[in-house]
């Protein structure tokens, strides 16, 4: 895909005047695996982030294993914008809760939504399996992004594709949710895959 700028750039508050496209992206995921450090690593726009400290309520009802130093989550959604294909596409992303009991507003978040960015942890694949069943109910095309922890286990893409059960062309590749490049890599994936599906096929052409 060599018309999309994927360069590093400083934050703007505007619309590029260039726009002819945009499309809503969510960023989904189970409980702590990144979703709002993607979303702040890519968007060129302050990122919008509804969060809430962690406290005692959320004790036997937010799983907080392996995440001793997590003191925040996202309570409605988190929010950026990214341009790309030379500024003539702008991404809208959403990034959703990641808890069981938001699902009501997963559902919401999804709706109009071209794609998403499924993040996943290997120390948790298991999180994984109910964000991507609502995207199948809702038939919304993903790509499948595992964020590299530093303390996170390792394993060949094929071994992780065959735990989550995907599909052959469902996109499946790696992250740091903290690394911006890295990030909007993992954007062009998705965009690629949605170009197969007709999603972009005016604006979009694939790396040969």
């Amino acid at each position: 895909m060599d018309s999309v700028n994927s360069s590093d750039r400083p934050a703007v508050s505007y619309l590029a005047p260039g726009v002819t496209r945009s499309a809503k992206i969510v960023v989904a995921g189970a409980f702590g695996v990144g979703k709002t450090t993607f979303v702040g690593s890519v968007s060129e726009v302050a990122p919008l982030r509804m969060e809430e400290p962690i406290t005692e309520a959320s004790v036997g009802v937010d799983d907080l294993a392996g995440k001793p130093h997590k003191t925040s989550t996202t309570v409605a959604m988190d929010f950026g914008r990214i341009h790309l294909l030379g500024d003539r596409l702008a991404l809208y992303l959403f990034g959703t809760p990641g808890q069981t009991r938001f699902r009501p507003l997963w559902q919401g978040l999804t709706e109009g939504a071209l794609g998403a960015v499924v993040l996943a942890d290997t120390r948790d694949l298991d999180g994984c399996h109910e964000v991507l069943g609502l995207l199948e109910d809702q038939d919304t095309p993903y790509a499948v992004v595992i964020n590299v922890f530093p303390d996170a286990p390792r394993y060949p893409l094929h071994e992780i594709r065959e735990a989550l059960a995907l599909d052959d062309d469902t996109p499946l590749t790696e992250c740091d949710a903290r690394d911006r490049r890295s990030c909007v890599y993992a954007l062009i994936t998705l965009l690629e895959y949605l170009t197969t599906r007709q999603a972009l096929a005016p604006l979009v052409e694939p790396r040969s």
